[in-house]
């Protein structure tokens, strides 16, 4: 309104919706959303199964941690952006390369939290637990799990970002199709209004399932809070 800020640039909250509504009418909102939530979805769920279970590893086994921690040090600085061209390559442009991408983010960040989580157990905590007779498996379910799970948990969330961020990447190429081709194709174009309407929704959907994670973790893991 007071015309200090170029309106191609930075368009008025009127413009994006009224972009966001022109997008409904022609079916790619909604369309772009459920494609890329499936995405983010499987990306999240394997990269999470697979941090957690190798995190859990590496930190309790520690030949298996000589062994790989020197490997997934050097991958963390690797963004997924500069993974997408060999990701193409391994499994070309469908959905199989998106998913790799996504996974690869959010394995790193699980696998960093639950690794960390697993490897600072109190001593007090192991000592006791032995002391009564716990057994090995009893001592890592009812003691190492419970006590790494707030890491585990932080994890989690921060992989929940993280698979929105390397959706982007994932889809700013060979995709055709979701929330970050829309960005790209409306970049094409210099429809800013319509580049918003796809940021718009990432900040809404990041942060709507980063508060379900914060509600989920504060009644699994009420012990944290105590």
């Amino acid at each position: 309104m007071s015309g200090l800020v170029n309106p191609d640039f930075v368009p008025a909250p009127t413009v994006i919706l009224a972009a966001a509504s022109e997008q409904y009418k022609e079916g790619v909102l909604l369309s772009d959303l459920r494609i890329s939530l499936k995405r983010s979805a499987v990306g999240f769920v394997l990269g999470a199964m697979l941090g957690v279970f190798f995190g859990l590893l590496t930190a309790r086994l520690r030949p298996v941690g000589y062994m790989l921690h020197p490997i997934l040090n050097v991958l963390r600085p690797i963004p997924a952006i500069a993974l997408a061209p060999l990701a193409i390559v391994w499994f070309g442009i469908g959905e199989p390369s998106k998913y790799f991408l996504i996974t690869y983010t959010v394995f790193l960040a699980v696998w960093l939290n639950t690794d960390h989580g697993a490897s600072h157990v109190a001593t007090t905590y192991i000592r006791a637990s032995r002391s009564l007779g716990a057994g090995t498996w009893r001592e890592f379910f009812e003691v190492v799990v419970p006590a790494a799970a707030p890491h585990i948990v932080s994890g989690l969330r921060l992989g929940a970002a993280l698979a929105f961020l390397s959706l982007v990447a994932a889809e700013l190429t060979g995709a055709s199709s979701g929330i970050g081709y829309r960005i790209q194709e409306s970049r094409q174009f210099l429809r800013t209004d319509r580049m918003f309407v796809g940021l718009v929704q990432l900040g809404l959907l990041g942060g709507l399932l980063d508060f379900c994670f914060l509600q989920i973790s504060r009644r699994v893991v009420h012990w944290e809070q105590a």
